[in-house]
C-alpha cells in the first residue's frame, strides 16, 4: 500500500492544529522516536506531534487519512518487539503530553486515564487509597503503551494481562472518529466484545485517548519466599505443583543460575547461584499464608529443592523485585557491545518444564556468547535472551535459528509466540503459523477500521 511523504503544506496544517512547540521536525527528536528498547533496525518518522487532548488526535488522524499519511502512536518506547518503530515514516504521536489521572473513584476501583500516564505514576498516586493498579511490565511503560500491547507481568498469574484490567476505553479511528467502547460497569453482556479487539491491537486499529481501567485492592498481608533446586526442569516441576494446588500465588518467577549471578554482580544480593524461584503469596491473615507458604515447600521438597527460605522482610523482598524487574537492563549493560534476541514464548503450564528444558538446549546448540533464562513461571511465560558479539553473522544466523526453533516448539505444545511483548517486527513471522486462517480475518478487520493502512503499517502481518 503506497503512502505518501510528508509536505510542507501538511506541516503547516499539523502546525495549525497544535501549538508549535508539540511540533517537531529536528534530529535528535526524530531519532530519538526511531528505535524502542529492542534490537530491531531503527527507521526514523518525518515529524513528531505531541497531542494534547483527544480533538488534536482526531484532526491529525482524519488529515492523515485523507493524505495516506502513516501514523505511528508512541508511549514510552520500552517494547522490545520494534512495535512503535514508525517503520514508514509519517507522523509520530507522541502521547507523553497526553497524562491526566482525570478522576479516581475509589468506591467503584476505577479510575480514568489518558493514555501518557506512567503506570507507576498512577500507582504512587493511589498509594493513599488502598487500592492499586495490577499489570506491572517493569519498564516506565504507559497506560496506553500498556493498552496496545496487553502488557502484563510478574503478578500476572493472580491478577491477570492489562486485557483484564480495562472496562472502557475511548479510540480515535483512522478516519478521525471517536467512538467509546466498553463501559464503567463491573460486567456486561451487551454486544460484540469490540474492548477486547482494541487491546493488543498495537495501534493498528485505533489510537487510545483515555482508558477506565479496574483496580483491586493492596493485600492485607504478603508472604514471600525463594526456593533453589538443582536443575532449572526441577523448578519448572515445581511451578506445576503449585499452580495445581490451588494456591494462587501473586507471584512466580523463575530464575535461571546465568541470571541470579548477573543480579548478585550488578546488586550485592548475596544469592546462592542456583535455579530459582521467588514467589509471594497475598492473603488476609497471617496464618492463612503461613499454612499456603508451607503447602507450598512441601511440593517444592518433592523436586529437589536445596534450599527453601521463607519470611522476607519487606526490604529483602523489594530488592528482590527490584532486581528481577531490572533484569532486562542489567542485560543489555553486562555486554554493551553484544547482539541479542529476545525470545518470549508462552505455553500451557503442563508443558512448561518440557519449554524450559527445549529451550535452555536451543540456547546451547547455539554456541551464543551468553544466554539468560528467566520468565513468569506462574502463567507459563518464558523469556530466553541469547546474545552474541556484534559483527558475528555466522553466531547471529544461529541465534536466529534458536528463536525459530524455541519458538516453533512453543507452538506444537499449543502455546503462543509472544506470551507478552506483542508481535511488532519480530514476531510477524510467525503469526501464520500461530493462527491460521484466523489471520486473514485480522486482516479484513485491519481492512475494515483502517482501510487506507496508515496505523502502525509494517507491524504484525507477514
Amino acid at each position: 500500500m503506497g503512502f505518501d511523504t510528508l509536505k510542507d503544506e501538511d506541516k503547516r496544517y499539523i502546525r495549525s492544529i497544535v501549538s508549535s512547540e508539540r511540533f517537531s521536525t529536528g534530529e535528535s527528536n526524530l531519532d530519538l522516536h526511531s528505535r524502542d528498547m529492542s534490537g530491531h533496525r531503527a527507521s526514523r518518522p518525518e515529524a513528531v506531534v505531541w497531542p494534547k487532548e483527544r480533538a488534536e488526535v482526531s484532526r491529525i488522524l482524519r488529515y492523515a487519512d485523507q493524505r495516506r499519511i502513516p501514523v505511528t502512536a508512541w508511549g514510552a518506547g520500552t517494547s522490545l518487539e520494534g512495535n512503535p518503530i514508525p517503520l514508514q515514516g509519517g507522523i509520530v504521536l507522541d502521547f507523553s503530553q497526553m497524562d491526566s489521572i482525570l478522576e479516581i473513584r475509589p468506591d467503584d476501583f476505577q479510575a480514568d486515564v489518558e493514555p501518557g500516564v506512567i503506570y507507576k505514576d498512577l500507582n504512587h498516586k493511589l498509594r493513599h487509597t488502598g487500592l492499586f493498579f495490577p499489570p506491572d511490565p517493569g519498564a516506565g511503560a504507559t497506560i496506553g503503551g500498556m493498552i496496545a500491547n496487553n502488557a502484563s507481568g510478574i503478578r500476572t498469574v493472580r491478577y491477570g494481562a492489562t486485557k483484564d484490567n480495562v472496562l472502557r476505553l475511548v479510540v480515535v479511528l483512522a478516519n478521525g472518529e471517536i467512538i467509546e467502547i466498553g463501559n464503567r460497569a463491573s460486567k456486561t453482556s451487551s454486544g460484540f466484545d469490540l474492548l477486547h479487539l482494541f487491546v493488543g491491537s498495537e495501534g493498528m486499529l485505533g489510537v487510545v485517548v483515555e482508558a477506565t481501567l479496574r483496580l483491586v485492592g493492596l493485600p492485607a498481608e504478603f508472604a514471600s519466599a525463594v526456593a533453589t533446586f538443582q536443575t532449572v526442569e526441577d523448578a519448572g516441576k515445581a511451578v506445576f505443583d503449585i499452580i495445581g494446588a490451588g494456591l494462587d500465588p501473586a507471584a512466580l518467577e523463575l530464575l535461571a543460575p546465568e541470571c541470579i549471578d548477573l543480579i548478585n554482580r550488578q546488586k550485592n544480593l548475596g544469592l546462592h547461584i542456583s535455579p530459582t524461584l521467588f514467589m509471594e503469596f497475598h492473603g488476609p491473615t497471617r496464618n492463612h499464608l503461613t499454612e499456603v507458604m508451607g503447602i507450598a515447600e512441601g511440593l517444592c521438597r518433592e523436586h529437589d529443592c536445596r534450599e527453601f527460605r521463607p519470611g522476607l522482610d519487606r526490604e529483602e523482598r523489594d530488592r528482590l523485585l527490584e532486581a528481577r524487574y531490572a533484569l532486562g537492563d542489567m542485560i543489555r549493560q553486562d555486554r554493551p557491545g553484544h547482539v541479542r534476541i529476545s525470545i518470549d514464548v508462552a505455553v500451557p503450564i503442563s508443558a512448561y518444564p518440557e519449554m524450559i528444558a527445549f529451550a535452555r538446549e536451543a540456547a546451547r546448540k547455539a554456541g551464543a556468547g551468553a544466554a539468560y533464562t528467566f520468565g513468569h513461571a506462574g502463567d507459563g511465560n518464558i523469556h530466553l535472551v541469547i546474545e552474541t558479539e556484534r559483527g558475528n553473522r555466522e553466531a547471529w544466523q544461529r541465534i536466529k535459528e534458536a528463536n525459530r526453533s524455541v519458538v516453533h516448539k512453543a507452538l506444537a505444545l499449543k502455546g503462543t509466540a509472544t506470551g507478552e511483548h506483542g508481535v511488532g517486527i519480530g514476531k510477524a513471522q510467525f503469526m501464520e503459523a500461530e493462527h491460521g486462517r484466523s489471520l486473514e480475518w485480522m486482516k479484513k478487520v485491519k481492512q475494515l477500521l483502517d482501510p487506507h493502512g496508515i496505523l502502525n503499517p509494517g507491524k504484525m502481518f507477514p
